[in-house]
């Protein structure tokens, strides 16, 4: 089971991490849902808008640079104090 990801170097606590190669390219694509309360909302959402990550999976010992396949939350504005949003997040791997 994977717990954690790593996107640069900004650990993300994940759930429901799925893992698959395309079998006509050889990229590896990965999926997770994590959370992010209204007080990491700025850090994870400019992390994110750089679109190509250098992507660890620790748990499984994978490496490689990523870019944002999908991606959607379950608000738009966590700026209000004390707030959660669900995060989906499909990386895909550069070749």
């Amino acid at each position: 089971m994977v717990n954690e990801v790593m996107l640069d170097e900004t650990v993300i606590k994940v759930t429901n991490y799925q893992e698959e190669v395309a079998e006509k390219t050889g990229a590896r694509q990965i999926s997770f849902e994590f959370k992010v309360k209204s007080s990491e909302y700025h850090d994870i959402t400019t992390l994110l808008y750089k679109g190509t990550f250098d992507v660890k999976v620790p748990e499984k010992e994978l490496a490689f640079e990523g870019t944002i396949l999908n991606y959607y939350t379950s608000v738009t504005d966590l700026y209000k104090e004390n707030q959660v949003g669900d995060f989906h997040l499909v990386l895909v791997e550069k070749i």
